[in-house]
């Protein structure tokens, strides 16, 4: 009984995990194109027949990257064809889930929207997202997988002689910068960012700031990605998971500020609450870029 019940939670548990790298890799591929006005507009006026279209298309392409890779511990190139079909609903599904969550948090859904736009929305913004849940594997692996041989990059000499602190903290550094820059670059000179200042309110700034720490912290400690379990055994200053994860949420902001300042979205001359507002929007994507070049180093 006890062997069963422990079997019961093994599958849970891999379940969770399997559903957090997925939406962790979609992340990581939709949020740039979720801050694009164009496919806002798009989705607000799409016919049923396109979203339709859009959904048939997008099932198409994840069952095939479902049936090499996929967001899951183990590999579904040997499976039976029904269960790569399963894989792609529930990707599908965090895609739509979570560019649904995005879209909600950045206000452009709210419950005043009508339903054939709010459908619109959120499944062409979900495209990019669920494509990132097909891919979390093929190109960020599995450190949690026994079967994935090479990829862990583990130092298994424990005489091996560790960074220095300060190093490895400006490490961190410089790929956190490296990484929400490469990110929230293409985004900073648009107009997406006061825009969406412009609808927001405290509350949900808040929210955005709580959203874009999770995010973090579970893109680098929690998906199970490529070199996750070395991130942890890494030296540094602020090297513990949590100090870690609001450093380099700070660092990101410190970049979003540098990037709206640098196009010119923001002046010395502008309030504090504008460039409070305009650096933690564009804090988000930024501070997932920065997850992401930390897996890197």
């Amino acid at each position: 009984m006890s062997v069963g019940r422990k079997r019961r939670k093994n599958v849970w548990a891999n379940e969770i995990n399997d559903i957090i790298r997925g939406a962790c890799g979609g992340f990581l591929f939709g949020i740039p194109l979720l801050y694009t006005m164009e496919v806002w507009w798009i989705g607000s006026i799409a016919k049923p027949s396109m979203i339709l279209l859009a959904i048939a298309l997008m099932f198409l392409v994840v069952f095939l990257l479902n049936r090499t890779e996929g967001f899951r511990t183990r590999s579904r190139r040997n499976s039976p064809p029904y269960g790569a079909v399963t894989d792609t609903i529930e990707a599908m599904a965090i895609g739509l889930v979570c560019s649904a969550l995005m879209l909600l948090l950045l206000q452009e859904l709210t419950p005043e929207t009508a339903i054939k736009e709010t459908l619109g929305k959120i499944v062409f913004e979900s495209v990019p997202f669920t494509l990132g849940v097909a891919l979390a594997n093929q190109f960020l692996g599995d450190t949690r997988d026994p079967n994935d041989q090479g990829r862990t990059g583990y130092p298994s000499d424990k005489s091996q002689k560790k960074p220095d602190e300060l190093h490895a903290t400006f490490a961190d550094i410089g790929a956190t910068l490296i990484g929400a820059t490469v990110i929230a670059f293409n985004i900073a000179p648009t107009d997406e960012i006061p825009m969406l200042a412009a609808a927001v309110t405290p509350p949900w700034l808040l929210a955005v700031v709580t959203t874009s720490i999770i995010i973090s912290y579970g893109i680098v400690f929690e998906a199970g990605f490529w070199e996750q379990q070395k991130r942890r055994q890494q030296r540094g200053i602020f090297q513990r998971p949590i100090s870690e994860t609001i450093m380099a949420y700070l660092v990101s902001l410190l970049a979003a500020a540098f990037m709206l300042w640098f196009f010119q979205k923001l002046t010395f001359g502008d309030p504090w609450t504008i460039w409070l507002e305009y650096t933690l929007l564009l804090g988000l994507p930024a501070t997932i870029g920065g997850a992401a070049g930390r897996l890197a180093v």
